[in-house]
């Protein structure tokens, strides 16, 4: 079985929005890890030296290939990162192997069979 890790960048206010609608489309958990701070094309504005844009969390999941397309897709509509700049951003990546996986393989082999 081959998988694929999405990382996404996210407000932190859609966080929980976003993992469910992960789930739901396939992904079988995250990997959560707070406070992020990035830029765009534009800068962010400081205030005295304090940043003015809300928090960000980088969401990383590890899902099989077959269902990886999906599962962005389905976290880009949820955080309508097309529709609003700077609302975050998510990719995808092939993983060439993985550990720590072997209790998830057997029920993602049957979801994939679905699938296909």
């Amino acid at each position: 079985m081959h998988f694929k890790a999405i990382i996404v960048f996210v407000e932190d206010s859609v966080t929980d929005d976003v993992m469910a609608a992960a789930r739901e489309a396939g992904a079988t958990g995250a990997t959560v890890i707070s406070n992020a701070r990035g830029e765009g094309l534009k800068q962010s504005k400081t205030f005295f030296g304090l940043s003015l844009e809300s928090q960000r969390d980088v969401l990383m999941f590890l899902v099989e290939e077959h269902l990886s397309r999906k599962i962005l897709e389905t976290i880009a509509k949820v955080g309508e990162f097309d529709e609003k700049p700077g609302t975050g951003i998510a990719f995808q990546v092939d993983v060439e192997d993985a550990v720590g996986v072997s209790h998830q393989i057997s029920q993602l082999s049957s979801t994939v069979e679905n699938e296909l």
